[in-house]
């Protein structure tokens, strides 16, 4: 998704993330239709619907801006601290709180972040990476609520819907007063990271709905490593030993958990 978003070019943030979800809309829309349950949420899920969507969306755009203004890995492993912080908004919404040596993971996962933020080149220079890692924030807490919205036995369809139909009202009129002509190529990539994004979407979900944000959170890292290689072959961008530094400090904290987490749930 993220390879398609940069290369949709230099398009309003809203706008990107009006057409990204669009299609999450539709996709959730036909899936929902099908069944025959129908929309209808469990009784008690809107408050937790409602924060996964507005931590969502606010993840979302963040991390769209900050795609547009900083290297593809760069931006993506900054999102990637997503599990991280889910494992923080959990322990308060949950109750599932982690243990001594998930904090010190914890821990490490920010310092790593530090690495990729690089605070000392200015302001100026580090704000898209802040901006990177807030959205990292919002989609964590926005996985702690689909975690608790599973828990609660609500479908995984139903919260994908619920968050794609608040974004794409939020992102609409922000689109309609700043909206820029797309070119054919620049909709196609957005309908195709919309597409891909849709597919992740829903597979998230369903992971997160069934199993704790500790014990799945590793998988998602692959992503890192296909955003590096398409930064270096579709936009020429070589991370620096700074930024390497971080990858490896956050994959490397993120797998020592996850195989730190199979083994305690063995014992």
């Amino acid at each position: 998704m993220s390879l398609f978003i940069k290369q949709a070019g230099p398009l309003p943030t809203f706008e990107k993330a009006l057409f990204r979800n669009l299609v999450a809309l539709i996709v959730a829309t036909v899936i929902l239709g099908r069944t025959e349950e129908g929309f209808r949420p469990q009784k008690g899920s809107g408050f937790g619907l409602f924060m996964r969507a507005f931590c969502g969306t606010l993840g979302l755009l963040c991390n769209f801006y900050a795609i547009d203004r900083l290297g593809l890995a760069d931006a993506n492993i900054l999102n990637k601290m997503a599990p991280f912080f889910a494992m923080i908004v959990s322990a308060f919404i949950i109750g599932e709180r982690p243990n001594r040596i998930e904090i010190l993971c914890v821990v490490l996962a920010f310092v790593g972040a530090v690495f990729v933020i690089k605070p000392s080149a200015g302001f100026a220079a580090s704000f898209p990476a802040f901006v990177g890692l807030l959205g990292g924030l919002g989609a964590g807490t926005a996985y702690a609520f689909v975690r608790k919205l599973g828990l609660h036995g609500e479908r995984g369809p139903v919260i994908v819907f619920a968050f794609s139909l608040f974004s794409v009202l939020l992102c609409l009129p922000f689109t309609i007063l700043h909206f820029v002509p797309m070119t054919a190529r620049q909709l196609i990539c957005l309908l195709i990271g919309g597409t891909a994004a849709a597919g992740g979407q829903l597979t998230v979900t369903a992971a997160y709905t069934h199993a704790p944000a500790m014990e799945i959170s590793v998988f998602d890292y692959t992503q890192v490593l296909f955003a590096t290689m398409w930064g270096l072959f579709f936009f020429g961008e070589i991370p620096d030993l700074w930024s390497f530094a971080g990858y490896a400090v956050i994959i490397g904290t993120a797998v020592f958990k996850w195989y730190y987490n199979l083994h305690l749930k063995k014992a």
